[in-house]
């Protein structure tokens, strides 16, 4: 059978697996489908709900399999689909924080309330600043959420937003033309880890496909772990970015496969329940739900020593 695998420069592992040839070894069928290709559907006002593209294009017959931040299978479920968990990276934390300007009045959490802040919003960027803002007492309505997904870094350097959540590469350039200073890490906050989800349908039918692209997944980070800068060089080839700001990225991220844990999974309930506080989706989910133990077992026998 065709397999319809969903990848974006996003998903570090999924963008170097569709040029690396390897899932093809086992899935000679594949169908690679990039994420932004599809009709991207409309975007809510940050404050009024979450985008649901990934989910929405699981269900529509747009892929089979897709890998992305903590986020967007939250959003799935609330959206009433029925996703299941795969897998997990370990924690991403060095991988972006919420910062300010060095000479910015902000000194704290407290003190963002008004304020304008710039986030991917529907990405892992919502959950941390959903919680940096319990931690200091406020809510998703003392802000002024700006949702600047490829605009954000330069919206931050014209001082266009107060603050923002930002991530390597972009935050790369932004350090070498500003001074910045942490309003919060992400360290002890959040864990900020990838994962992959897919349909209960496709899990529990076609368990041998996706134990293939599962193995693939985890032969591939394990080449990305001995070859940072050629992996660096397909992302900078496609977005025209700098190697070695990529280079940095990728070497400040951890790669491989992990079984959903109990931490992770209460994590995301947390998330679940403030997204749904917020307004931003329509309905409470229960995450254990998308668990499936049978999985976990599949991702524990493929990870690379």
């Amino acid at each position: 059978m065709s397999v319809r695998v969903g990848y974006f420069p996003n998903n570090n592992s999924l963008w170097v697996l569709r040029h690396q040839g390897i899932l093809e070894r086992t899935l000679p069928d594949v169908e690679w489908v990039d994420l932004r290709s599809l009709p991207q559907g409309d975007r809510p006002a940050p404050t009024e709900g979450l985008p649901s593209l990934h989910g929405d294009r699981l269900f529509d017959g747009g892929y089979d399999f897709i890998g992305t931040g903590s986020t967007p299978p939250v959003t799935a479920q609330g959206k009433g689909h029925d996703v299941v968990y795969v897998a997990t990276s370990g924690s991403r934390h060095e991988n972006g924080r919420l910062v300010v300007h060095e000479d910015s009045p902000i000194s704290s959490l407290a003190d963002l309330k008004g304020k304008r802040v710039a986030l991917g919003h529907g990405s892992w960027q919502t959950t941390l600043l959903l919680f940096a803002l319990d931690r200091a007492g406020l809510t998703w309505k003392d802000i002024e959420p700006v949702d600047a997904y490829g605009n954000a870094a330069q919206l931050f350097l014209d001082r266009a937003v107060d603050a923002w959540v930002g991530s390597y590469p972009a935050l790369t350039r932004v350090e070498q033309e500003a001074a910045t200073r942490d309003l919060v890490a992400t360290d002890g906050l959040f864990s900020h880890r990838s994962l992959w989800f897919t349909r209960r349908d496709f899990a529990e039918q076609h368990p041998e496909e996706l134990a293939a692209i599962v193995a693939a997944l985890q032969e591939s980070d394990a080449w990305i772990q001995q070859n940072y800068r050629a992996a660096a060089e397909l992302f900078a080839a496609d977005d025209g970015g700098d190697v070695d700001a990529w280079e940095h990225a990728l070497r400040h991220r951890p790669f491989g496969l992990h079984p959903v844990s109990e931490d992770f999974v209460a994590e995301q309930q947390r998330a679940a329940d403030l997204f749904h506080a917020s307004g931003l989706i329509d309905r409470k989910i229960t995450v254990t739900e998308a668990v499936l133990p049978e999985i976990a077992r599949l991702v524990e026998t493929t990870r690379v020593p």
